[in-house]
């Protein structure tokens, strides 16, 4: 039978597919509307399994807030090129998949229809990387910033011990500020005690080696004590959150920012815990 335009472009409207592929599968299913839809999804999951082995390094991190700001999401899908990662149906798709890892439900299952027509559309292996949800857990705030326009995604929980700070617009610039700090930083852990004693030790190992191939030997034992306790000390300010130079004033650390927020709002203020998703990475 022949196919008309009209129906070209239902089947394009009701897919987001290219004009080619739309008639090609009217062709190939007789016309028959939702035939067709599932041809085209059958496709594209064919195509993705053909480029399984292209690398997905561009992509788009995004983020989603409840209506009272108290729970919030990232989500992370990877493309092949930048070009496919901000086309409309990948942005889309990236924003609904952080609207699901919201509600708290799984996004390859909720998307799997909308995935595939993906799939069908960029003709690029597309991967659902990964997602995390905070939900405000007792006073404080959640806050969330993306960098980059999606190439990083931060999420962080304050606690306090007011309710009414929680509501202050200081502690929420506070909570903000630590968002750009977590983006520009990449700490990977909150405080210096919660740093693995394994990870002190391989960095240590590591410039211990490098000490002794500049030296030709190391320091006396009595004088490694002071000098491993320096290293670690500055691996700390390297990777623990709190201890960094606050990226907006290097003259005083992290902590010492946030107690000078704590002060002014007369109260107690303290990172819970924060997420850091930077794309590819």
């Amino acid at each position: 039978m022949a196919i008309t335009i009209a129906q070209i472009k239902e089947l394009r409207e009701a897919t987001s597919a290219g004009m080619g592929a739309c008639k090609e599968a009217l062709n190939a299913t007789n016309g028959d509307m939702q035939e067709a839809i599932k041809y085209l999804r059958e496709k594209g999951l064919a195509v993705a399994a053909k480029r399984v082995d292209k690398e997905s390094k561009e992509g788009i991190v995004a983020l989603a807030s409840a209506a009272d700001g108290k729970t919030l999401a990232l989500a992370e899908v990877n493309c092949e090129t930048d070009f496919v990662a901000k086309t409309e149906a990948f942005v889309k798709f990236v924003n609904d998949a952080a609207k699901v890892a919201l509600e708290g439900k799984d996004i390859a299952e909720t998307l799997k229809d909308d995935y595939q027509m993906l799939l069908t559309k960029t003709g690029e292996n597309v991967k659902i990387r990964r997602a995390e949800r905070y939900a405000l857990e007792g006073t404080g705030c959640v806050s969330g910033y993306i960098h980059m326009g999606g190439k990083i995604g931060v999420l962080v929980e304050l606690g306090c011990g007011k309710a009414e700070t929680a509501d202050k617009a200081e502690f929420k610039e506070l909570a903000h500020m630590i968002c750009l700090q977590v983006a520009a930083s990449a700490p990977k852990y909150v405080k210096a005690e919660d740093i693995p004693q394994a990870e002190i030790d391989a960095e240590l190992e590591i410039k211990l080696n490098a000490l002794k191939e500049q030296k030709g030997k190391l320091p006396p034992e009595q004088a490694l004590v002071g000098i491993k306790k320096g290293m670690a000390a500055k691996f700390a300010t390297q990777i623990a959150l709190l201890k960094q130079d606050y990226v907006v004033n290097p003259d005083v650390n992290v902590e010492k920012y946030i107690e000078s927020v704590a002060k002014e709002l007369g109260d107690t203020v303290s990172v819970k815990r924060f997420a850091r998703l930077q794309l590819g990475a």
